[in-house]
């Protein structure tokens, strides 16, 4: 009964879909059936759960917490039912509010969405009581999946390769000392019931062990409600490749080929793409035959993921599997010509899989960027704010994706070779346009034209070996800082220009000629440049340092996007900022750049201004991110050590250790556990 026979019918779809996309991740989508559904309707890729509902001629249900009563899938949905308010326990993981509104709209099925109670076998069980249908798989599938020992033990028994370590459960820290000597060092530490890099830890001694095992049991405690911890030998520089599975309730299941994650950073997916650079056909075939025989041991009927550490020989390891759609199955939908929500759907009803392994294709390429909000170049891994919906070229709206307290968008772009995908997302991402708080489009857009990514020259490590004092930015050329320092100008000259006139004439009538050679003094990274500028119409010349760039425009100041050209190229840059005192901060190829731009009078005069003197941030502790804290390990009048341990924020559910900047007394302390801090917030002060 599914929409898709063949492999040509694939590439007919994949032709129709759009190359840059995003899906929704949202709550609980509560379905109820039509009585009318075409099997042969052919369903556009890259879609939300909604959407496919809409195409089957399902009526839906979006339940919300009440601050997100105008989010997009609320208006989407047929209908809409608030289960609390806005934190995750008092809606969108509350059950008997769920269910409550499920007997309240008469649903028939729910789809859980991509987390919250997806993976949740309590909340399928009342469903199954209810006679509601979950559009996932079973509970015995979910439970045994979910926890990692019983899950290895599992994947042993179906004959799929497991990475060496020990199988228990790990008592306490001497014990993992003692385990993790037998295994040899490095080991990895991580929760039994764990997922998405929460309750990981890396040892590589035994002080690293006692440390590890004490975080890991505190994050998985609170992010699972599980404590339970097991040690697994280290597999060092590997690949992380996962496969994609759909079986049905007939003992029919798939491999929808591979996803490659491996550019991870605090083992949390940055940068996936459909196919694996790495991957020969034999090695992709030898992965998806473990993983569907994995799936069948379970009695798996849904699509789930099938995840595998794959080393530099290609052996590959087996890690977990997610029973769940991810939020990275785009692109698996976009190089095969499935609609995965659909086949859920399906599967769900009972219907049996039409298609044979032989009928799954890879046809182009996708790539997924993960892009987030951030509290700053240097504590990169912390999501902090709401991003607002954004809009490219091409009119494609960017929607919120709910994860905890925050929010997050993941970008797709599809192309017919791995270049045309790369060059999608690199103009994808210089368009895309967020205001108001920090974020990762910086790091996304260096990675993916990073020459080993490029090259497919990647493992888990990337990050850490291509920025190992962490990443602060693009670092400039030679020739990349005068096309910055030139536009920068001419951006000056248009804003001086425009100010000018009001409704294209000049605001006084009596006034000199107008100039069109400037002097100017430009700013940047406390260098300090002087151009002279000539125009003609919307054309610059900037001479810098005896060099020319051409830089022409439309220079519409009012647009949050600035495409120009430099010397013959294009280019997109974005004006962040742009103030009277001549500051201007550009958005150039994805990293913020402060300059000032001043005339050369203005430049001379401005050497007479005192300066602000910045705050001395050694001397006190402040919350990088918003969150909470977990323990203080201080208290006024003590004496610590620099890279002592003074307090724990918990944000995103993950741990992070706070220490001092230097060796000092405690001058006191302005938190304690329990409090609720937001980024920047006063933790502790020292003499």
């Amino acid at each position: 009964m599914a929409a898709y026979r063949s492999a040509a019918g694939f590439q007919r779809v994949l032709n129709a879909v759009k190359h840059v996309c995003l899906m929704q991740r949202c709550g609980v989508i509560i379905c109820r059936y039509s009585t009318v559904y075409d099997p042969n309707e052919k369903v556009s890729l890259i879609i939300g759960v909604i959407k496919t509902c809409k195409k089957m001629g399902i009526k839906t249900v979006a339940v919300h917490s009440d601050v997100d009563s105008s989010a997009v899938h609320v208006k989407m949905a047929d209908e809409a039912v608030c289960v609390g308010p806005a934190p995750t326990s008092k809606s969108y993981l509350n059950m008997d509010a769920i269910m409550n509104a499920i007997k309240q709209t008469g649903a028939q099925a729910v789809h859980p969405g991509y987390g919250f109670l997806s993976e949740n076998k309590e909340f399928a069980k009342r469903l199954e009581a209810e006679g509601v249908t979950f559009i996932g798989p079973d509970t015995h599938a979910i439970q045994a999946m979910g926890d990692k020992i019983e899950s290895k033990l599992i994947a042993k028994a179906a004959k799929v390769n497991t990475i060496p370590g020990f199988d228990g459960v790990v008592k306490d820290a001497e014990e993992a000392v003692k385990i993790a000597g037998e295994i040899g060092y490095p080991v990895m530490i991580k929760a039994s019931a764990g997922g998405g890099g929460k309750g990981m830890r890396i040892a590589w001694n035994d002080e690293e062990t006692r440390e590890g095992f004490r975080f890991s049991s505190q994050e998985a405690a609170s992010s699972f409600g599980d404590d339970r911890l097991l040690i697994e030998k280290f597999i060092d520089n590997p690949r992380h490749i996962e496969i994609q599975v759909l079986a049905d309730k007939h003992g029919n299941a798939l491999w929808l080929n591979e996803r490659e994650c491996s550019i991870q950073r605090r083992n949390q997916k940055v940068v996936e793409e459909a196919p694996s650079t790495f991957l020969d056909p034999d090695t992709r075939r030898a992965m998806g035959e473990q993983a569907v025989s994995l799936a069948k041991a379970v009695k798996y009927s849904s699509a789930g993921t099938v995840e595998f550490l794959v080393d530099t020989k290609k052996n590959f390891y087996f890690l977990e599997m997610n029973t769940r759609l991810q939020v990275e199955h785009p692109i698996t939908e976009c190089i095969t010509g499935l609609d995965l929500v659909q086949q859920m759907i399906l599967i769900a009803k009972g219907y049996k899989l039409q298609q044979k392994q032989s009928d799954i294709p890879i046809n182009g390429w996708a790539i997924e960027s993960r892009v987030y909000a951030e509290v700053n170049q240097q504590a990169i891994n912390t999501v902090t704010k709401v991003l607002s919906t954004s809009q490219i070229s091409d009119g494609s709206i960017f929607q919120n994706i709910f994860y905890k307290m925050f929010f997050k968008y993941l970008l797709v772009t599809y192309g017919k070779t791995r270049e045309e995908a790369l060059k999608k997302m690199e103009e994808a991402l210089d368009n895309y346009v967020i205001r108001g708080v920090t974020h990762n489009i910086p790091l996304l857009r260096e990675i993916i034209v990073h020459p080993r990514f490029v090259s497919g020259d990647i493992s888990t490590k990337f990050l850490p070996e291509v920025y190992p004092d962490g990443f602060k930015g693009h670092m400039l050329t030679a020739g990349e800082r005068r096309e910055l320092l030139a536009t920068a100008a001419a951006l000056y000259v248009a804003a001086q220009l425009r100010s000018q006139k009001f409704l294209g004439d000049l605001r006084v009538s009596i006034v000199p000629a107008e100039s069109r050679q400037w002097e100017l003094c430009v700013e940047l990274d406390q260098g300090v440049h002087m151009l002279g500028v000539s125009r003609s119409g919307n054309n610059y010349t900037v001479e810098i340092d005896g060099e020319k760039v051409e830089v022409s425009g439309e220079w519409n100041l009012a647009s949050a996007l600035l495409p120009i050209t430099i010397n013959g190229k294009h280019r997109n840059l974005q004006c962040l900022l742009r103030t009277a005192a001549g500051e201007i901060t550009l958005q150039y190829l994805g990293t913020s750049f402060k300059l000032r731009v001043l005339s050369k009078l203005a430049a001379y005069l401005s050497k007479h201004m005192p300066e602000k003197i910045p705050e001395d941030t050694s001397s006190i502790l402040r919350s990088p991110m918003p969150g909470s804290v977990v323990a203080v390990s201080v208290k006024p009048g003590d004496n610590v050590a620099e890279g002592q341990e003074i307090c724990v924020i918990e944000a995103m559910k993950m741990q992070n250790s706070m220490t001092a900047a230097k060796t000092a007394k405690v001058k006191s302390v302005h938190c304690k556990a329990g409090d609720t801090v937001g980024e920047g917030d006063l933790l502790v002060e020292l003499e």
